[in-house]
């Protein structure tokens, strides 16, 4: 460290500064002694379930939507490329 970062009395400023914002130690940490298990979580009661298993179908789907699109687009250019033959296919060409 140089003399430019250190106080006249040799602390370091920047130390202080981070020992005076540095918050405390919450409570849930500093209860349980480290020796003892975690108790187990309460069992509640399930509120989204229907919107987890739509989301669960939808993520499962999504590849298969994917590649359809793909194959769909894919299908679309060949049948808008095969459409510019450049001549009428209704007229007799007796005009």
């Amino acid at each position: 460290m140089s003399d430019k970062d250190a106080g006249k009395d040799g602390e370091d400023p920047t130390a202080d500064f981070l020992a005076e914002v540095r918050p405390e130690e919450t409570p849930w940490r500093t209860e349980r002694p480290p020796g003892e298990e975690a108790p187990e979580r309460a069992e509640r009661p399930e509120k989204w379930g229907r919107a987890k298993s739509a989301g669960r179908a939808a993520a499962k789907a999504a590849p298969y939507v994917q590649a359809a699109a793909l194959a769909t687009w894919i299908v679309s250019g060949t049948l808008d490329d095969s459409d510019d033959t450049g001549f009428d296919m209704g007229s007799s060409g007796d005009a």
